[in-house]
């Protein structure tokens, strides 16, 4: 599937969610909807994903990071509630795709009056 194409229907996805519920919820809660959104239009994705950790070819020992979502094993989702998108949570999305290998990323941020306003794409 086309990065533009994957990235529109998980954009439409999250639009339903935030339609449906508006801002002021839990990170998780929205998590929990996209998911069942983007299960009902077909798209196969791994929620919480676990990330391990390697630094200078050793994998570091303890816990490791755990992203949003990585839907069709090609975009990386980083999901906030937060007032505003800082710099630090751009910076946390290149990071985390690098690490994952997904080239394309959207950071949505479900806070926003208007949904288009919280969402960010992103491609390494």
């Amino acid at each position: 599937m086309e990065f533009d194409g994957l990235s529109g229907q998980v954009i439409g996805c999250a639009i339903e969610v935030h339609r449906t519920l508006g801002p002021g919820l839990l990170e998780s809660v929205y998590r929990r909807c996209l998911q069942h959104e983007l299960a009902t239009v077909g798209l196969q994705f791994e929620a919480e994903k676990q990330v391990e950790v390697w630094y200078k070819g050793e994998k570091l020992d303890g816990p490791n990071l755990r992203v949003d979502l990585i839907v069709a094993k090609l975009l990386l989702l980083e999901l906030k509630v937060v007032e505003k998108i800082l710099p630090i949570h751009e910076a946390q999305l290149l990071t985390y795709m690098k690490l994952t290998g997904c080239n394309v990323g959207l950071l949505i941020n479900f806070e926003c009056r208007f949904i288009k306003d919280g969402i960010k794409r992103f491609v390494l």
